[in-house]
């Protein structure tokens, strides 16, 4: 059945309040599933931005729910459910918000701000280990999930993170060693950027810190053969509005220009500061890939913004009215990691795009293809979301696109490598068709991406537009 559109017809996706459902066999309703596409597919992002007839006050306060694919030898199973942290259970019970999060104070009096705390709201990524699924936030530590069944756990610290410090939600895994580097920013007087490494089964193997100057906004960083290295955009939160509780997180950041962008590059097997340095003031939420070149210098994609305006635009999305302007195009740049010198930037996609990814096999190292979810030609950026999606080609300097059609909308590309072919690839995206309310998953040809999908899978439910997701194959 096709129904009518709003003018913003991706709104009815994002507000839709997910009910969840246990294991189903999803129908195919086009092509079939390739033989050698065998593992789970995860993906996060908020299943509900309101309670009690009260919305969130920001894209990212609403409630982590995880959807899992499990891709078998008789088909493909999907289960979606939320994370049901201690404050999701007590605001499910009570049916209201009670805590604050990233863009909002808690509701009600003057009490309740004081006496609210944080929600761990688990809902930006998913790590996928061994034995368990690790539901992922930027300020506190993970929630164990059941891989099959996605049952919630307890709070993981990873063999050994104090509970006061964060594990961010864009680890970073060594396709080579198993090894998983991350960091979290601790909150205090004096700000402190905390880096891991933890190894494959997810026990913490090495810690150290950095003191940050000022309280920035650090979203994702990025690998590059021995390094880790860091953009610190010019963003600084105003301590006193949120100590005094007079603004929410989101409102007490600062765009400041002024700073420009600090460059810290750390060595990866000791954690120690390498360089620091400093460029041109822009803001990024997330890396597409970086390796180091034979000259020894650092090759670094990044989604690009101009400034902070993308703040209140991902605000607006929970509103269902979106009216800012916040372009992201893919830049590249070149730092020599030595002395964090940025001596060469590059635009090389000027089309509005996010949520890049790359062949697990190639994190950290030299690479071709870099895959993300852009906007269709001729979209408003401003009130349009993402239907399409894109690959661009290093080696050739090429754009090619999967364009989803009108008034569908894919979520971030995710490379599941073929369990037969090493050499073959399967691009993974669930795609909400706002003309029939529904939601399907999408399986492309990496090689031939602007094919038609080579299938397409029924979900028993409306998915909310998300964030982050991961493969994790079959062992």
């Amino acid at each position: 059945m096709v129904t009518a559109v709003k003018s913003q017809p991706w709104t009815q996706s994002v507000l839709h309040t997910a009910k969840g459902f246990s294991a189903t066999a999803l129908p195919i309703l086009s092509g079939k599933i390739p033989e050698g596409l065998r593992g789970s597919l995860y993906r996060n992002g908020p299943g509900r931005l309101e309670r009690g007839n009260t919305r969130v006050g920001h894209w990212f306060d609403g409630d982590g729910a995880i959807l899992a694919v499990h891709f078998k030898e008789a088909g493909a199973t999907g289960v979606y459910r939320y994370v049901e942290t201690p404050e999701f259970l007590n605001e499910e019970r009570a049916g209201r918000l009670m805590y604050s999060g990233y863009g909002m104070l808690p509701p009600g009096g003057l009490i309740n701000r004081f006496t609210k705390g944080l929600k761990n709201a688990a809902n930006t990524s998913v790590l996928a280990l061994s034995d368990r699924l690790l539901a992922l936030w930027e300020g506190a530590h993970p929630y164990t999930l059941n891989l099959e069944t996605l049952e919630t756990g307890e709070p993981d610290p990873l063999g050994g993170l104090p509970e006061s410090i964060p594990f961010s939600a864009h680890p970073k895994r060594d396709p080579k060693t198993g090894d998983i580097y991350n960091f979290g920013v601790t909150v205090g007087k004096d700000p402190v950027l905390n880096l891991y490494c933890v190894d494959a089964n997810g026990k913490l193997k090495q810690r150290n810190s950095y003191s940050l100057d000022g309280f920035p906004l650090i979203h994702d960083f990025v690998m590059a053969g021995q390094y880790l290295l860091f953009f610190v955009s010019p963003v600084r939160l105003n301590p006193f509005l949120l100590l005094a509780r007079i603004k929410s997180f989101s409102e007490s950041f600062d765009w400041k220009p002024d700073l420009g962008t600090q460059v810290l590059v750390f060595d990866r097997e000791t954690l120690q500061l390498v360089s620091k340095g400093e460029t041109d003031p822009w803001y990024q939420w997330h890396f597409g890939n970086a390796c180091v070149d034979e000259d020894g210098n650092a090759i670094v994609d990044i989604i690009r913004l101009p400034d902070f305006n993308t703040n209140e635009y991902l605000r607006q999305v929970a509103t269902g009215e979106t009216h800012t302007s916040a372009k992201s195009t893919l830049w590249q740049v070149r730092v020599n990691p030595k002395t964090g010198k940025v001596f060469e930037q590059q635009e090389l996609v000027d089309r509005h795009l996010e949520f890049p990814v790359v062949n697990p096999v190639d994190v950290g190292q030299d690479w071709r293809y870099t895959y993300f979810a852009m906007h269709r030609k001729g979209s408003d950026s401003t009130k349009d979301f993402f239907g399409a999606i894109g690959r661009f080609d290093r080696k050739t300097e090429t754009l090619i696109e999967a364009d989803c059609g009108e008034h569908r909308y894919p979520m971030e590309p995710i490379y599941a490598p073929d369990a037969i072919d090493a050499d073959q690839g399967w691009i993974i995206t669930v795609v909400y068709d706002a003309r029939t309310d529904s939601s399907e998953v999408w399986v492309f040809d990496s090689h031939h991406l602007d094919d038609q999908p080579v299938c397409r899978l029924a979900l028993p439910e409306v998915i909310p537009l998300g964030f982050h997701g991961t493969w994790k194959p079959a062992q």
